[in-house]
């Protein structure tokens, strides 16, 4: 149609006058959307439908618009009639579809547009040719390739060859491989080759075919997968046997070491088996792991193969890398007839796995009661123990498994044979709750009373649980109620520390008694109060508990409720006629401990119940000063209302007014003021409010006391001004503020000092500097061995209230901001007037916590369970952390779906997609080491409770579980090896098939973890500048080598000097060899280390052991100190460190001296491996973190 006619026929199609019909038909059924259609004229058709022409029109044979168009090729008719609805799978005469007559024209892009559409191409003809039949048969490649990719479903697309491999489709294949385009080995992009999908589905013709055409029999797809891997897998043994015959390697490993006899073991297919070794594979072949053939077939329980393997000469007791023979992985998965054969064949039935496991250790943990009985009829022994001392009934007794217990007993089982621990089997029950395990135990001669090495019996487990139903039981059949540990704990005490008022009640009622105390003297109710436990509180006292009961250092539980802020406790306890006015050893009573923590309520309880505001402690201390010196205005308020004397004086003198003064509480200074407080009070040295804040540089307490006219010009009785505090610290701000109030700069000590002398002689350029113009006294300049002694204002003596399970006596701790030990004399003899120049600041607040705050330190074997499931390990587990996968990788992008070359759970795919075929032999039995708690963990989830923050502190090395490492300065820290990680099995499978029955591959990490957790025996240490305020230098590690006269030529020195850190020094004569060393009280035969501290601190760093570190702040030593550290082993201490349990493990201890050394305030130990945490423990105790 010439364009002009084109214009012309639009032109009538849309004048409204047109005469045309729309459903005019020639003689064969045509009509102009037919017509049109075919010629490809896209506007006409456009105006056809837009002017209602019916898209489904066919003609005398049956073909509609879509039919033709496609016929035609004119893919944008096709597509303009398919966005109009138009029926894409409509049949016209003898069954032909649009998508047929694409394809036997050739138009691969109107093929592919359909298929895309939803055309489908199993539509055949009425003489059975499909849309893939008939391209074939008119050679169309492209279309041929089009109707193949189209065919594969799944999430990933396979290849047109590699879905003619999978159908076994020759003539397709054939057509592909005649385009050079089409790689025979064309790989996936999982790197699967289309002889491994026709590997696995045993089309033998195809394969035939790829091989002749080149394919490699050997190609290694992901992880190394084979063409015969596969084949072995599924069980073709045509398959393998034409793979072998052409070449195919026999003993090829994939990554993780798995050979084509591993994987055709483990699914069962004999005769693949016997091709194999026939054909001469290797029977003692292993995994990564260690995992034979045998081992996968009994895993599998397939006899058969394992008779096969055995009558080769396979080794019946092959191990792997945990120790695990074939009677151990056929004990897990409960295969008696395959561990029967093994037997038969004189396997070893005691043979011991990774922590000592034998194979009916294994089958009691599993509940495999049959394997249980075939091995002890095999002699397996009953009394075997683990490395932690376990035997198959302590075993089966913590799984809960009752009909293994009752048989294991028949068989004479001791269940008091004790583990290293010293627990029964009763014990293990109790810690896993299994209240008829207990009963069957105790009916059958089970010790109730049974002591573990901390003398724990299983009601102390019980009563910690809180199974009321277990103690009950325990109880009836005789259990002592008042038992105790080690540490004088019984049961109640461990029900109050938990809040089981049940358990409680049922002990009560047993005749457990209140009274009893731990050994540091400490009741159930002073447990109760520390912890809260209203509950069991208020049933100790209607049971009769003294509510006035003293424990260490004379402690009250009101003490302690007060302490922990437990309002409800303490009101409880004031309403059972608990004594407000009790006091500790140091004179503290409940409202102290109250004002000094702040807690209103309690103390405004208090209050109310008579409490003496006014109540003094052995040194004279009323509330008022706690609460003026920490700052509580409102606690303040509060005692002033109750008539709280506001000028109370410490036997040293001081007021809350300097303790206000000496904190910078200027908040607290003002209420003071208003309820009546001095100014100038003094103390016995003299010291008044304007002293104090003077020394400490309180610059806003300084200006507060002088907008308030306080006295520029007191002196102590040693003649020293606040001016003369001022210089001495060297504050020239306050220096300044004092001038600028009147202070005379000529005052004159007792000693002939006057301000500007002492800032000479201590070196304060600042304040000299301000002085100097305006004082006039001139004095005698001392000479050089004239030493200037430095005078403090009288700070808060106090012996803090300590009920650590811990410490013995009383602590005599200093709540004081300076250093001073002495009101009148500080003088420290060999310290350097840089210990003076820094004020201290908020940031170096004093950090004494009451010794309450670490009170009752519970026995950390009290608060947690034995790791029981680390030592109920018997493998490994998981070997391939998920980092080891390729990125991108999903379950439908290769060959297999889990590896099972480590005995790990084989998850089945229970897909129903028609593409997605089960091997018919396919295996259905499962393997779950991994998580072979799962099934038993839940029922005893509460026998593992969380640790607590509140650890057993004592002077030696800590350490709990999976959180890290404790440590505490005096012994040093310690470090478990690092513990296998479970992590679950990556999946493989081919795209678009289901391989289902799955491997797991896995990498041997073993050996190396081994290496990681034997660590060094020794660690040099050096140092390093940590801070501008350390002196600190670095040294290599000794070297026999070395004479003391030889150069140094590892050491390195540094220290801060103004503001350089390049100013070189001697190290202090430290000799780099190895001689005796002797530091104090403590003798070394060789050290690693060691530093000076004086009074610009010192720091440590490890070098080989990187992380360790040992930080002396400034002005924290209290002379010149030589620190030597070293790290040891425990077995090479005199006097072996008492750990307690779990701690066994402790590889290496930090010991510091020299011994009996004091410092005047924190320093930290600090240990960064792996983001541990950590505590230390000296003057004043925190827990701190590690970054």
């Amino acid at each position: 149609m010439s364009l002009r006619s084109y214009k012309v026929v639009i032109k009538q199609l849309k004048h409204s006058l047109c005469c045309w019909k729309l459903t005019a038909k020639s003689a064969n059924g045509l009509n102009a959307l037919h017509l049109t259609s075919k010629e490809g004229h896209i506007k006409i058709v456009e105006e056809l439908l837009s002017r209602g022409a019916n898209i489904e029109a066919a003609t005398k044979k049956g073909n509609t618009a879509l039919h033709i168009a496609s016929l035609a090729g004119h893919l944008n008719i096709v597509s303009l009639l398919v966005e109009n609805k138009a029926k894409v799978n409509v049949q016209a005469q003898f069954g032909f579809t649009p998508l047929y007559m694409a394809a036997q024209e050739g138009h691969s892009e109107v093929v592919k547009y359909l298929l895309s559409n939803g055309a489908s191409q199993g539509l055949a003809t009425q003489d059975g040719f499909t849309p893939l039949a008939v391209a074939l048969q008119q050679g169309n490649e492209r279309v041929v390739s089009v109707l193949l990719e189209h065919d594969s479903k799944g999430k990933v697309k396979l290849p047109a060859l590699h879905i003619a491999a999978k159908k076994d489709d020759m003539r397709s294949a054939n057509l592909l491989l005649q385009n050079e385009q089409n790689d025979v080995n064309g790989e996936t992009k999982s790197g699967f080759t289309p002889l491994h999908i026709a590997a696995h589905y045993g089309n033998i013709n195809v394969a035939t075919l790829l091989i002749s055409k080149g394919a490699d029999v050997n190609f290694r797809a992901k992880n190394n997968i084979t063409p015969l891997h596969v084949a072995s897998r599924w069980g073709k043994d045509k398959m393998v046997t034409l793979l072998l015959d052409n070449k195919a390697v026999i003993d090829e490993k994939t990554r993780d070491g798995l050979s084509p006899l591993h994987c055709s073991a483990r699914s069962g297919h004999e005769m693949v088996v016997d091709t194999l070794l026939e054909r001469g594979a290797p029977k003692s072949s292993t995994t990564k792991n260690g995992l034979t053939p045998l081992h996968m077939a009994a895993q599998g329980d397939h006899m058969d193969c394992a008779r096969l393997l055995l009558y080769h000469k396979a080794p019946v007791d092959d191990v792997t890398v945990d120790y695990l023979t074939p009677l151990h992985v056929a004990g897990h998965c409960g295969n008696v007839k395959t561990a029967k054969l093994l037997l038969d064949r004189k396997c070893n039935p005691n043979a011991r796995a990774l922590n000592g496991f034998t194979p009916l250790h294994i089958a009691c943990k599993k509940n495999r009661i049959k394997v249980v009985e075939l091995l002890l009829k095999y002699g397996a022994s009953i009394q075997a123990t683990t490395e932690s001392g376990l035997t198959p009934l302590h075993v089966a007794s913590f799984m809960g498994h009752m009909n293994i217990v009752i048989s294991l007993i028949q068989n004479n089982a001791s269940p008091d044979h004790p583990t290293v621990r010293g627990e029964t089997s009763l014990h293990l029950a109790a810690r896993a709750n299994q209240t008829d395990i207990i009963r069957i135990l105790l009916r059958n001669g089970a010790t109730v009373d049974a002591r573990a090495r901390e003398q724990q019996t299983p009601l102390h487990i019980a009563a910690r649980l809180g199974n009321v139903d277990n103690v009950t039981l325990l109880l009836q059949h005789g259990a002592n109620a008042d038992a105790v540990t080690k540490d004088l704990y019984t049961p109640l005490h461990i029900a109050a520390k938990e809040g089981n008022e049940e358990v409680a009640s049922v002990l009560l009622d047993h005749g457990a008694s209140h009274g009893l105390t731990t050994k540091k003297g400490f009741t159930p109710l002073h447990i109760a109060a520390k912890y809260g436990n209203i509950k069991v509180a208020s049933l100790l006292l209607q049971k009769g508990a003294n509510p006035d009961v003293q424990g260490k250092n004379g402690l009250t539980p009101l003490h302690v409720a007060t302490h922990y802020n437990h309002s409800n406790v303490a009101f409880l306890l004031l309403d059972h006629k608990a004594s407000p006015h009790c006091t500790a050893k140091n004179g503290y009573t409940p409202l102290h401990i109250a004002a000094k923590k702040n807690q209103m309520d309690i103390a405004t309880t208090l209050l109310e119940f008579n409490a003496d505001p006014n109540a003094e402690s052995k040194n004279g201390f009323t509330p008022l000063h706690l609460a003026a010196q920490e700052g509580h205005t409102d606690m303040v308020s509060l005692l002033l209302e109750h008539k709280s004397n506001v000028g109370a004086k410490a036997h040293n003198g001081l007021t809350p007014m300097h303790l206000a003064a000496q904190e910078d509480k200027v908040n607290v200074a003002e209420v003071l003021v208003k309820y009546g407080s001095e100014i100038d009070p003094q103390t016995k040295a003299g010291y008044t409010p304007l002293h104090t804040s003077c020394h400490f540089g309180q610059i806003n307490m300084v200006r507060f006391l002088l907008e308030h006219e306080a006295s520029v010009s007191a002196t102590t009785k040693l003649g020293y001004t606040p001016l003369h505090q001022a210089a001495q610290q060297g504050h020239v701000q306050v220096v300044n503020l004092l001038l600028k109030n009147k202070a005379s700069p000529n005052a004159v000590s007792n000693n002939g000092q006057t301000a500007l002398s002492i800032a000479q002689r201590l070196g304060y350029i600042s304040v000299v500097d301000t002085l100097a113009g305006v004082t006039e006294v001139t004095e005698t300049i001392p000479t050089a061995e004239d030493k200037y002694k430095v005078v403090s204002p009288e700070t808060m003596q106090e012996t803090l209230l300590s009920d650590s399970e811990d410490e013995g006596g009383e602590d005599t701790i200093s709540l004081e901001r300076g250093e001073s030990s002495s009101p009148l004399d500080t003088s420290y003899e060999g310290m350097k007037e840089f210990q003076f120049r820094h004020p201290v600041t908020d940031d170096q607040r004093r950090r004494i916590k009451s010794e309450i705050s670490t009170a009752m330190r519970y026995p950390s074997y009290l608060q947690r369970d034995p790791d029981y499931e680390s030592e109920m390990q018997y493998f490994r587990g998981d070997t391939l952390s998920p980092s080891s996968r390729e990125k991108g990788t999903s379950r439908g992008d290769s060959v297999f779906g889990a590896d099972y070359s480590t005995l790990e759970r084989m998850d089945q795919s229970n897909s129903q997609s028609d593409v997605h075929i089960r091997s018919v032999d396919a295996s259905t039995s499962e393997l779950d080491f991994t998580d072979d708690f799962d099934d038993s963990m839940k029922k005893r989830e509460s026998a593992t409770l969380p640790f607590s923050e509140d650890f057993y502190l004592r002077k030696s090395v800590r350490a709990y579980g999976k959180e890290g490492v404790k440590i505490y300065p005096g012994s040093g820290y310690k470090s478990y090896p690092d513990k296998p990680s479970l992590s679950n099995a990556v999946s493989y499978s081919v795209e678009g098939i289901d391989l289902n029955d799955q491997f797991k591959f896995l990498p041997d990490d073993s050996v190396e973890r081994r290496k990681a957790s034997q660590g060094s025996s020794q660690d040099f240490m050096e140092r390093e500048v940590m801070t501008q305020s350390f002196a600190t230098y670095s040294q290599s590690a000794p070297d026999t080598r070395l004479s003391p006269g030889a150069p140094k030529k590892d050491m390195k020195c540094s220290s801060y000097s103004g503001s350089s850190f390049n100013t070189s020094f001697d190290p202090d004569n430290v000799a780099i060899e190895r001689t005796p060393t002797y530091s104090g009280k403590l003798k070394w035969k060789s050290f690693l280390i060691s530093f000076m501290v004086d009074a610009r601190g010192g720091a440590l760093r490890g070098r080989r052991h990187s992380g360790v570190r040992i930080i002396i702040p400034p002005r924290k030593a209290s002379m010149p100190t030589r620190v030597t550290c070293r790290l040891i082993t425990k077995e090479k201490l005199n006097h072996p460190l008492p750990l307690n349990e779990g701690e066994a493990l402790a590889s290496r201890i930090l010991e510091m001296g020299p011994v009996g050394t004091k410092f005047l305030g924190c320093y930290l130990l600090w240990v960064n491996k792996k983001k541990p945490r950590f505590a230390y423990e000296l003057l004043n105790t925190e827990i701190l973190e590690s970054e």
